[in-house]
């Protein structure tokens, strides 16, 4: 996401001057090209010169823009080795987490389920309509893969923040990663209407530090590390 980013703004640049150039041409057509200026107007029957270079041009442009593009959203695709997978499901109108990667020191996966906190029991700085109960904990600086599917209907995972937005599918698993780099508290929202509490499935995904994602998964599981 970080890549696309760039790249964006990098070609943000060329953009403009391509629409410089063109509002520059349009102006120039309107104000040479008068009928007050040519009264009787010269006949083209063809040009064949301009046609190949209006046509060549627009398309070395778009060749470079759509070359780095596939290789973005290829790289985006591929899964680097990944420390965890997080498993999300979709349900009316909450959602549920599973660490599975902990079996080898548990005997079972971490699940839990996250739902909004109603308005009358939010604490001092908590956001409204944003919170939930049980917060997504995730270690910073690590590769980890999501795994993403629904129970009932469809729903959509989405934190914009973290350039995330993945349908969750019933009966079907939809893959993405993320690459963390500063620990924070980063909030989305379910973004597939999905039934009459649409938009009370927030997600809040919290990134810390490895030690105190351990700690925290220590905390959850009962599991010694060293053992």
């Amino acid at each position: 996401m970080e890549g696309i980013i760039n790249f964006h703004h990098d070609l943000m640049f060329f953009l403009i001057i391509v629409t410089v150039f063109v509002c520059w041409m349009l102006f120039r057509v309107v104000t040479l090209f008068d009928e007050k200026k040519n009264p009787i107007p010269a006949t083209f029957v063809h040009g064949a010169t301009i046609e190949i270079i209006w046509t060549t041009i627009p398309a070395l442009i778009l060749l470079t823009v759509a070359v780095p593009s596939f290789a973005l959203l290829y790289s985006m695709d591929e899964i680097i080795d990944p420390i965890i997978t997080l498993k999300v499901i979709g349900s009316q109108w909450y959602w549920s987490y599973e660490y599975s990667d902990n079996l080898e020191f548990a005997d079972e996966p971490l699940i839990f389920d996250s739902y909004m906190v109603q308005e009358n029991d939010l604490e001092i700085g908590q956001f409204r309509l944003l919170e939930v109960d049980n917060r997504v904990v995730v270690p910073t600086n690590s590769h980890i893969r999501v795994l993403i599917t629904a129970s009932d209907v469809l729903h959509s995972w989405a934190v914009p923040s973290l350039g995330i937005k993945l349908d969750a599918c019933p009966g079907r698993l939809n893959q993405t990663s993320m690459y963390i780099k500063r620990e924070g508290v980063f909030y989305g929202q379910c973004s597939e209407i999905c039934g009459i509490n649409h938009g009370f499935m927030p997600i809040v995904v919290e990134a810390v530090s490895l030690e105190d994602y351990l700690v925290w998964l220590k905390n959850k599981v009962n599991f010694d590390f060293d053992a």
